[in-house]
C-alpha cells in the first residue's frame, strides 16, 4: 500500500545562494487594453477652444500685458492647456494627465468662479473685464457679457464636471494642496508689486478691490488675504475629499463572463 497523500504539504525551504524575488507592481496597462474615450475628447476640447476664444477676445479688447495681469485670465489660459492635452490623450489612448496637474487647474477653476460670484459681483455694480482693468466698475455689455460669463461662470463649471463625470476618483493626494497654494501666493506678491510700481491714480492698479492698498491699506489688504488663502487651503481638502467619496462615473462593468468549460469545485475530505 502506498502512503496517504499529506493533506497539507509544508514550504520548502529556501535554497542558499538564491535571492528572493521581490513583488512587483504591475501597471494596470499592462494588463488592459487602453481604450479611445472620444466623447471625453470632444468635450474637452470644446472647453479648451471656449475657454481660448474667451481669453483671445479679452486680450484683443483691453490689450495682452493688462489682460494677462489678471487671475481669471491666467487660470483660464492653463485650464485652455491642460484641457487640451487632456483631450488628445483621451482621443489617442494613453495614459490621463497627472492629477497634482489636472487637480491645481480644477482648484483654480472653481477659485475663479467662486470669487467672482461671492466677492466681485455684490456690489451696485460688477466687476467684469476690461472694465477692471482699464480702472471701470461698470458691468459688461455686448459681447463682453459672453466673454465675462465663459470666464468665471461656463469655463468652472465645465471643470467641475469633467472632474465629476470623466475622470476617476481616488486621484487626488492631499498632501498636493499646500503645493497648489504655491500660484496664488505667488500672484498674490507679484500684485502687490505690480500696484507698487504703477503711479497712484494709474487704472487698474490694483486688480481687485478687496486688494486695493491705497484704499484700504496694508494692514487690512494683508488680513484679506490671509483669509483668501486660508478658504483657497479649505477649499482644496474639500475637493481632495470629495474626490475620495465620490462614486466612479467610468467604471467598465463586464457583462460577459468567461467560462473556461470546467467549474472548481471545493477540495473533498
Amino acid at each position: 500500500m502506498t502512503a496517504p497523500i499529506p493533506r497539507d504539504i509544508p514550504d520548502l525551504p529556501a535554497i542558499p545562494g538564491i535571492p528572493a524575488l521581490l513583488p512587483s507592481h504591475v501597471p494596470a496597462t499592462a494588463v488592459t487594453t487602453p481604450t479611445r474615450r472620444p466623447l471625453a475628447a470632444a468635450y474637452r476640447l470644446l472647453v479648451a477652444l471656449a475657454a481660448a476664444a474667451a481669453v483671445t477676445a479679452e486680450m484683443i479688447a483691453g490689450g495682452p500685458l493688462r489682460t494677462l495681469s489678471h487671475f481669471a485670465i491666467q487660470s483660464n489660459i492653463l485650464l485652455a492647456l491642460v484641457f487640451a492635452l487632456a483631450a488628445r490623450r483621451a482621443w489617442t489612448a494613453r495614459r490621463p494627465l497627472p492629477p497634482a496637474l489636472t487637480g491645481a487647474t480644477l482648484l483654480y477653476a472653481v477659485v475663479t468662479g467662486l470669487v467672482y460670484h461671492l466677492l466681485l459681483t455684490k456690489g451696485a455694480t460688477s466687476y467684469a473685464l476690461p472694465g477692471a482693468l482699464m480702472g471701470e466698475t461698470t458691468p459688461p455689455t455686448g459681447w463682453h457679457t459672453i466673454t465675462n460669463q465663459v470666464l468665471h461662470t461656463a469655463t468652472p463649471i465645465a471643470a467641475v464636471l469633467d472632474w465629476l463625470l470623466l475622470t476617476t476618483p481616488g486621484q487626488l493626494r492631499l498632501r498636493r494642496a499646500a503645493n497648489w497654494l504655491l500660484y496664488p501666493l505667488t500672484y498674490l506678491a507679484l500684485t502687490f508689486v505690480r500696484g507698487e510700481l504703477l503711479a497712484p491714480g494709474t487704472p487698474g492698479r490694483y486688480l481687485y478691490p478687496f486688494l486695493d492698498v491705497a484704499q484700504h491699506g496694508y494692514k487690512s489688504v494683508l488680513g484679506n488675504a490671509l483669509l483668501l488663502g486660508l478658504a483657497i487651503y479649505a477649499l482644496a481638502i474639500v475637493l481632495v475629499a470629495l474626490d475620495h467619496t465620490r462614486p466612479n462615473p467610468i467604471r467598465r462593468r463586464a457583462h460577459h463572463r468567461t467560462k473556461t468549460g470546467f467549474r472548481l469545485r471545493p477540495p473533498v475530505g
